[in-house]
């Protein structure tokens, strides 16, 4: 019998809570149930297990996370467009950070293709543009930008930079503008 109340959609919105609050890597199908006092075994008419939980909840930051990118992209170009992307992210990770961790979190074939992540590629793609960047430099710029912005954050999460001036804001505005200009700027073979 399913227990009156629960949903996959409020289950998954509860174990990206719970993502927030103990890690990703903690969440599992038991730990959801303690947090609704039920047993495990009434969560499996909703999930499969997991492994579906977190994929599930990896689907849903991907797409929280393209819906805030898309608002802070509109109307915005060049540096601008990349700062608000960069910033988007970060934000998203320093407010969520079990969520943000999903976004990574590996796919199928078939979740990754239904997934937002070809939004995040779009959009990226989409700021490249205004560097006038043709493939496949294109492609190796998306790679330096989702490796800068995801190696910070995760640094800067972890508390890498907690410990040493200049603050960590000053260093992403350095980081930023470095960005810019290396894109402005793009190595020629």
């Amino acid at each position: 019998m399913v227990r009156a109340g629960l949903t996959t959609e409020r289950l998954v919105h509860a174990g990206a809570e719970l993502a927030d609050e103990v890690g990703f890597e903690q969440v599992t199908v038991s730990a959801l149930a303690r947090r609704f006092d039920v047993k495990v075994a009434s969560l499996y008419s909703h999930l499969k297990n997991s492994q579906d939980l977190k994929t599930r909840i990896a689907l849903l930051a991907l797409e929280e996370l393209a819906d805030r990118a898309a608002d802070a992209l509109a109307g915005r170009a060049g540096k601008d467009a990349l700062t608000a992307f960069a910033d988007v992210y970060r934000d998203y990770a320093r407010t969520h950070p079990g969520r943000y961790a999903a976004t990574r979190h590996p796919l199928d074939p078939d979740a990754a293709a239904a997934s937002a992540g070809r939004r995040h590629s779009q959009m990226t793609r989409a700021i490249l543009r205004g560097y006038d960047l043709a493939e496949p430099d294109e492609t190796h710029a998306v790679r330096l930008l989702g490796s800068v912005f995801h190696g910070y954050v995760g640094l800067e999460l972890a508390g890498g930079f907690s410990h040493s001036a200049p603050d960590s804001q000053e260093s992403w505005t350095r980081i930023l503008d470095a960005l810019d200009s290396t894109l402005r700027n793009w190595p020629g073979d």
